[in-house]
């Protein structure tokens, strides 16, 4: 067995999962809620309030994509924002029970479409797949902490 390059596996698995992404997402839009909107909701109930500072830094985009995001969610009372009770000048986002309920319905509904793609494999390569699941949930951990080095130019 060769050994294989990022760059090669790269290029052999970007095309597949971009193809899987997008029908995914076309298929299972029962929700008015994006991707990135979701993310967020599942940021907050997994670390529960936070600044709009750290929403974006844990999602990797600017403050105002951020305060622009949270302000769509607070429309539909998904979220609300909160004094800081370490510093009473600032804001913190909170998940309403609302919102906790509603991203619970869209988790259900996208992991049962999930399940249906799924189904679509053979019990041999539904098996080989389960084991694929710590790799790319160890991938999305690494890489959604890595920073790309600062350029020295």
């Amino acid at each position: 067995m060769t050994d294989v390059t990022p760059e090669e596996l790269a290029a052999r698995v970007r095309p597949a999962l971009t193809k899987l992404y997008v029908l995914y997402f076309r298929r299972s839009a029962n929700s008015d809620l994006s991707g990135p909107q979701l993310t967020i909701l599942s940021r907050l109930a997994e670390h529960g309030p936070s600044r709009i500072s750290r929403i974006a830094e844990l999602e990797d985009i600017r403050m105002p994509t951020a305060s622009n995001a949270l302000h769509h969610l607070e429309q539909l009372k998904l979220v609300e924002r909160i004094r800081d009770t370490k510093d009473r000048r600032g804001v913190q986002v909170q998940l309403t029970d609302h919102g906790a309920r509603e991203l619970e319905r869209v988790n259900k509904e996208r992991d049962a479409q999930m399940a249906e793609m799924l189904k679509l494999l053979p019990q041999e390569k539904l098996e080989r797949t389960g084991e694929l699941v710590d790799i790319i949930t160890e991938l999305a951990e690494v890489y959604g902490n890595w920073r790309e080095p600062a350029s020295s130019s």
